[in-house]
């Protein structure tokens, strides 16, 4: 399976009039604001549940058909069309909409779960701190933090760090673009249940480009 190396990207930066930008954002606080609905408790903390009547069914967790030569318990991103697959036997699998790496930050190839966290602690990458200064050396796990209630650690075949993650989100609204650094981005209520079926060893492959199966 074909992989990218990791590039850095720019991010870019918009100007405008103090005020229609003030509009701006408060329009997009309320259109985001749909994205929630009441809160969830859970080992300690509380996050804001995810309002799944106001994400298009597609991006709802669902038992699909599902073809593929991989065995059953293993992890299958399908990068293009934004879906995260753990598969079944007879040709079914549990499917998760996720978000996914912007250009110039996707990657693709095989690694495996090698660690899993409740509520884990951020550590920005260098690149990531670099492209953006104000962000924290590090951030404890919480509510805010955008890893969000879950993280799986993704490690290569030699057992290295591939630097990437399947995690929650602060972010809602992402699931289904391309929108993060390369880390594979969920609901956190679907993070919380693939924590919950992968164990330590579960196999990962993120596919460059595959048709919808499903």
């Amino acid at each position: 399976m074909k992989r990218r190396n990791f590039i850095a990207g720019a991010a870019a930066v918009t100007a405008g009039l103090a005020a229609p930008k003030m509009l701006l954002g408060n329009a997009a606080a309320q259109s985001k604001a749909i994205y929630f609905k009441g809160v969830t408790d859970d080992n300690g903390y509380r996050f804001k549940s995810t309002n799944f009547a106001s994400v298009d069914k597609r991006w709802h967790r669902q038992m699909v058909k599902y073809f593929s030569s991989e065995p059953e318990g293993t992890v299958v991103i399908d990068t293009n069309n934004h879906y995260l697959y753990w598969i079944w036997e007879n040709n079914t699998a549990l499917r998760y909409g996720v978000g996914v790496g912007r250009e110039g930050f996707q990657w693709f190839g095989r690694a495996n779960v090698s660690r899993k966290a409740r509520w884990p602690r951020w550590v920005p990458p260098k690149e990531m701190r670099e492209r953006q200064p104000s962000l924290p050396e590090s951030m404890e796990g919480g509510p805010n933090n955008p890893l969000g209630p879950r993280a799986l650690y993704l490690h290569s075949a030699n057992g290295g760090d591939t630097g990437y993650r399947l995690h929650g989100t602060t972010a809602p609204w992402s699931i289904g673009t391309n929108a993060s650094s390369g880390c594979i981005r969920m609901f956190n209520e679907d993070a919380i249940d693939l924590y919950r079926r992968c164990p330590i060893g579960t196999d990962v492959l993120v596919l460059e480009h595959i048709a919808d199966r499903a």
